[in-house]
């Protein structure tokens, strides 16, 4: 990295440059008013070959402002017999120095269009009048050869239609709406805590709603099938008794639904898993309770713990300044060469076409004579250097490093909440013994013991993202070639590393949360995670489905409802607040920030939540394999665990703590 800022000029990026080398609009320069990069023959740009070369084949200069007319070389000539204004207004478009409105040639000047200014560059202004795209109220125009070429030419060398217009507007929604967005984000955040915190009540209602629902379904589902089947057997001359062997493959699917077969196998196949579900049901309805237990103890434990909701922002603030140090270093890298000059031939005929060049001495060589009215024109920034070899090797430590530094982020935070709600568990006395700041306090814990397993568990998690970039890297470009075996062999080592990847993932998550708990390195606390989960793997394996679907549906809930509620109120289909409704010209603009941010902060709430379910599940397990009750080891599960599992504390520890309250 130190390389790179050395090397580095982001001048380069944020600055366009012209053919000579030289910035658009940097300050001590005779650009420093030209702002603005403008292509000579902007349908130059078309040519595929800028993809290989790194340069669009045409003159480019420096203007103060695009040009707000179309005109040609024989419009400058005809008016500055009678104009000698239209002469100076053309002349800015032209190279500098040039002075002979008589004598123009086709390497000094273009003809100009009306133009638009974005991302500092000058493109068409295009404009659709009665379905028919314009520029200037013209669809054709000579291209400078002496071809007449049409708008559509000049839309695809430019590639931007109308961009500047929707990007204004969508500005101006955002301007006018952002109140009424922060108030709708705000909504979602007191939804959110309220959902989280209505849990410990509603949890077990909802999950057994939802159980229950789907027995429901799926019977409905087998009367029916029972109804169409006897229907079709009831038939006097009907298909009932035709097979499915009878008639064969059929297109029509809707062929097979007149076949009492049909329904028969569906009958089946739905007893089949209305048979499952109840025997799965009656088997682990106690780990069921257990997981119903867990996510009302979670609930508790938030709120206990409140200012564990407000932890993500501190993320946030991390992952930002992470993002912030690999982009510029990836600027800086990007910028690191030394301006690269190739000969420019039009048309590309020239035996010197593309090759690197020197515009101080290429006015003394013989590529002028061989290839009449060549340039040798700025191409790109890079270099020949064993530095400038290894550009892209450094580009792709620098997205090692950024990987690293954001999973070690994350770590860090679940090693956090993991501290918190670990010294909620073990807390003998809710909430009497729970410790003060316990967040701070475990936050400093984190940072002060646990960086070196953390930064381990991040780096091995990295390397394989790595890996994954790779492969779709060399997916996208095996994409059109015609070896069946290489594109089977990458999706499949493709398939394996996303497995591996979400793997890891999880067992990350649980080792920090045994490092949160004893303290231990990461190799040993992930062993002692792995074989944990694996003599609880049944318990596991519900309470994982069954926080997930309801976290799933939380979200789903929260920002479904908030965007329904702001479809409402910025399509004034609210008649009380009407009048509130600013005007917008997308109303979909504010209503999809509002969609996207409600799933995004509950996404956020409830990552909090999943992290405490998970850690008090870890601490539950350990509690019951390394405590028996007794007054020396008691259980600190609560008394709801200890119900379902038919456990109790001693009863004289039960009397000093009962003394204790």
């Amino acid at each position: 990295n130190p390389i790179a800022w050395i090397h580095g000029d982001p001048r380069k990026v944020v600055y366009p440059t012209d053919s000579h080398g030289q910035f658009c609009g940097q300050q001590g320069t005779p650009n420093a008013n030209k702002a603005i990069l403008f292509y000579f023959n902007i349908l130059q740009c078309a040519n595929p070959a800028v993809l290989i070369n790194l340069q669009c084949p045409t003159t480019q200069l420096c203007v103060s402002k695009c040009p707000d007319r179309f005109a040609t070389y024989l419009d400058m000539q005809y008016n500055y017999r009678y104009n000698k204004s239209y002469w100076e207004y053309y002349r800015q478009f032209c190279k500098p120095g040039f002075d002979n409105p008589r004598k123009v040639l086709r390497l000094i000047c273009q003809n100009i269009c009306l133009c638009v200014s974005v991302l500092q560059r000058c493109f068409p202004d295009f404009i659709t009048r009665n379905g028919t795209l314009t520029v200037a109220n013209k669809t054709v125009f000579k291209d400078g050869l002496g071809k007449t070429r049409s708008v559509i030419d000049l839309r695809d060398a430019a590639n931007l239609l109308d961009a500047k217009e929707v990007g204004m507007k969508i500005f101006e929604d955002y301007a006018n709406s952002w109140y009424w967005i922060l108030i709708g984000l705000v909504i979602t955040m007191v939804v959110s805590l309220a959902f989280i915190l209505l849990l410990r009540f509603t949890a077990g209602v909802l999950l057994w709603l939802i159980i229950f629902g789907v027995i429901a379904v799926v019977g409905y589902g087998i009367w029916h099938c029972y109804w169409e089947f006897s229907t079709l057997r009831g038939k006097p001359h009907g298909d009932g008794d035709v097979t499915i062997s009878d008639i064969g493959f059929q297109t029509d699917f809707r062929v097979y639904l007149q076949l009492s077969q049909t329904w028969l196998i569906f009958m089946i196949c739905l007893s089949v898993i209305e048979a499952v579900i109840i025997i799965i049901l009656i088997f682990l309805r106690r780990r069921v309770r257990i997981a119903i237990a867990l996510l009302k103890e979670g609930s508790r434990a938030i709120g206990y713990i409140m200012s564990t909701l407000f932890y993500p922002i501190i993320t946030f603030v991390l992952l930002a300044i992470c993002i912030a140090y690999w982009a510029v270093t990836a600027v800086f890298l990007a910028s690191s060469g030394d301006a690269v000059y190739k000969v420019m031939s039009t048309p590309d005929k020239c035996v010197y076409a593309n090759l690197t060049c020197d515009p101080e001495t290429f006015s003394q060589t013989n590529v002028t004579k061989v290839c009449p009215g060549s340039q040798c024109t700025f191409a790109f920034y890079g270099g020949e250097s064993l530095y400038h070899r290894y550009i892209f090797v450094l580009q792709l430590c620098n997205l090692l490093v950024f990987l690293w530094l954001v999973n070690f982020t994350i770590a860090l935070g679940q090693c956090t909440l993991a501290g918190a709600f670990a010294s909620y568990y073990w807390a003998l006395r809710k909430p009497q013994d729970i410790p003060s700041c316990p967040l701070f306090s475990s936050f400093s814990r984190a940072v002060r013991y646990h960086t070196g397993s953390l930064a381990f568990g991040s780096l091995i998690l990295a390397v394989v993202q790595m890996f994954r970039i790779v492969l779709e890297y060399l997916d996208h470009k095996l994409k059109g070639a015609h070896n069946a075996f290489a594109r089977f062999l990458i999706c499949c080592l493709k398939c394996c590393f996303w497995c591996l990847e979400h793997f890891i993932k999880f067992m990350n998550r649980n080792a920090y949360i045994m490092i949160a708990i004893y303290g231990k390195n990461f190799c040993t606390s992930a062993k002692d995670a792995f074989f944990l989960l694996m003599r609880n793997v049944v318990r596991v394996a519900v309470l994982d489905k069954v926080t997930d679907f309801l976290l799933f549906l939380g979200k789903v809930l929260i920002s479904g409802s908030v965007g329904v509620l702001a479809f409402f109120f910025f399509t004034r289909k609210i008649p009380v607040i009407q009048e509130e409704v600013p005007s917008l010209n997308y109303y979909w603009v504010p209503l999809l920030t509002v969609i996207f941010g409600s799933y995004l902060i509950a996404h956020g709430f409830f990552n909090v939540y999943a992290m405490c379910v998970d850690t008090l599940f870890l601490c539950f397990l350990v509690d019951l394999e390394v405590n028996s009750g007794s007054a020396a080891r008691p259980f600190y599960m609560s008394s709801t665990l200890r119900q379902i599992l038919d456990k109790k504390n001693s009863k004289r520890r039960k009397d000093k703590r009962e003394r204790g309250r």
